[in-house]
């Protein structure tokens, strides 16, 4: 053998000597648990909060004014019958979220 296979044959074997030993004595990352993203516990209080008892409450009572003023709202703008429509619509989208959990134990949750 020459002599620049055997120094490329040592520096390869300190190499993979260093990387075993390297390998056994770091800490699996993988361990760790699964404590997941750091943003996604407030986003699961923002759900909590868009699907709960509240949410549902204010949105019935959107689907009440929001019916009222149509029904009995005369002449109203352009502009004041589309906030109403939004405002109704936004109310029955927080409400069938809520709906469907009710009934069919499924999480309806639209965001």
């Amino acid at each position: 053998m020459s002599v620049m296979t055997m120094t490329a044959t040592r520096w390869l074997t300190v190499g993979l000597l260093i990387a075993g030993i390297s390998l056994l004595l770091c800490e699996p990352a993988l361990a760790t648990g699964a404590q997941g993203m750091p943003w996604e516990t407030p986003m699961q209080k923002i759900t909590r909060s868009l699907t709960g008892p509240v949410a549902m409450a204010i949105s019935l009572l959107g689907v009440l004014v929001a019916g009222v003023s149509l029904i009995f709202g005369g002449e109203m703008g352009d502009f004041t019958r589309r906030l109403v429509m939004l405002v109704f619509v936004i109310s029955m989208v927080v409400s069938a979220s809520a709906l469907l959990s009710a009934l069919f134990n499924t999480s309806g949750l639209v965001l």
